[in-house]
């Protein structure tokens, strides 16, 4: 039929090309859109079904390519790529803003007491928990003992190097105890990721061909895979954790950062605003590529991410500590879009190496099944 789709679109791979920081700024833009949390069941199920009806070569009546594309996507965003089962909801990469811009905003703001340090500790141990065994890479099931020995031990680490810090930098210059949210955060993801995986680190992980097959498991690609996703977590967590404790430690000093309010005897704490700033920079990077993408109810403030700071600022003081306080949260997040969107890391891509890099028989088993093949790819989940 002269109308019908054609069956030549490759939606294994994104829609836009991923040499270009355009092509990359989208495409991560429709992974993590958060829009696609409030979806029901209904049109996720039915975005699976337009999937892979498509891959199986069967194309719905009247679907258009934008309609297959928005399918992917919403598919992406909620059914794991190995195993095809729907995902937990926070633990979805489309959750990822909302729950990350609550959870490292408390951190950043609350550190100076120890229930506060310890109570935002254990909640961002408990997410990360739900988020790696909800990203899982391959088909390997995760026991509840090692789910529950992953989560102890990474809130344990992260509770200790948070108390330890804040001990010592009561005898250290003050910027220290700034920079002990970020040096929990790295302790607990060296822990927790390692811990979460032990089973693909002891069986392997699925490695394929260029073309997605499956060629074997690897506990090689794990080591690899597992290492990639700790560096990435601990850097995307730099630009927002370890950049702002610099520039306020040196701005706190300065008399504009306490402002008289007009008519009262209150004082503005404008340093939550501030604190943003650095974070406000990368969000540049993620936030403009948006404004191009109309959203279909063509709602001027229906992109994520962009608040107002005139209007948070304007309010009286204890309104501010909070409002600022989530302005600070919304660009904290964002911060994962700008280091992908960049190129510096790649947060649910697949990675690839040497055959030669891989264990003997599994090199033996791939010379024999497929000798032409130099390179494997997999899944290094989030």
């Amino acid at each position: 039929m002269s109308g019908e789709l054609s069956l030549n679109i490759n939606i294994k791979e994104p829609r836009w090309d991923q040499g270009t920081f355009m092509g990359r700024a989208k495409h991560f833009f429709m992974i993590t859109d958060p829009r696609n949390v409030l979806l029901s069941s209904e049109t996720l199920e039915g975005a699976r079904d337009t999937v892979e009806s498509y891959r199986a070569g069967r194309v719905k009546p009247g679907l258009t390519e934008d309609e297959l594309w928005r399918a992917k996507y919403i598919y992406d965003s909620a059914f794991h790529p190995d195993t095809g089962e729907k995902m937990f909801v926070i633990g979805r990469m489309s959750a990822q803003v909302p729950m990350n811009m609550t959870i490292t905003g408390c951190m950043l703001t609350f550190y100076r007491t120890t229930p506060a340090v310890v109570f935002w500790q254990w909640v961002n141990q408990s997410f990360n928990a739900v988020v790696n065994y909800t990203n899982r890479s391959g088909d390997a099931p995760i026991t509840v003992n090692q789910l529950g020995a992953a989560y102890v031990s990474a809130t344990t680490g992260a509770v200790v190097t948070a108390l330890g810090l804040k001990s010592l930098a009561k005898h250290l210059p003050p910027i220290v105890s700034r920079f002990v949210p970020f040096a929990a955060v790295a302790a607990a993801n060296c822990i927790n990721i390692p811990f979460m995986r032990q089973r693909e680190l002891k069986y392997g992980i699925p490695v394929t061909d260029e073309n997605g097959n499956r060629l074997g498991d690897s506990p090689s690609a794990a080591k690899q895979a597992i290492a990639q996703v700790v560096v990435s977590r601990i850097g995307m967590a730099v630009p927002a954790m370890a950049i702002p404790p610099v520039i306020m430690n040196a701005l706190e000093k300065k008399a504009f950062m306490k402002v008289k309010a007009l008519y009262t005897h209150t004082f503005f704490d404008i340093s939550s605003p501030v604190r943003s700033l650095p974070a406000v920079l990368f969000v540049v990077f993620a936030a403009i590529p948006s404004f191009k993408r109309s959203s279909s109810s063509g709602a001027r403030g229906s992109v994520p991410g962009v608040c107002n700071p005139p209007l948070l600022c304007s309010l009286p003081s204890k309104e501010v500590r909070w409002q600022t306080h989530v302005c600070v949260c919304v660009c904290v997040c964002n911060v994962i879009n700008s280091c992908v969107h960049l190129g510096v890391m790649s947060i649910f891509l697949c990675s690839s190496m040497s055959v030669s890099s891989l264990e003997a028989d599994l090199q033996e088993t791939i010379r024999q099944t497929s000798p032409h093949t130099t390179t494997v790819y997999f899944n290094k989940g989030l």
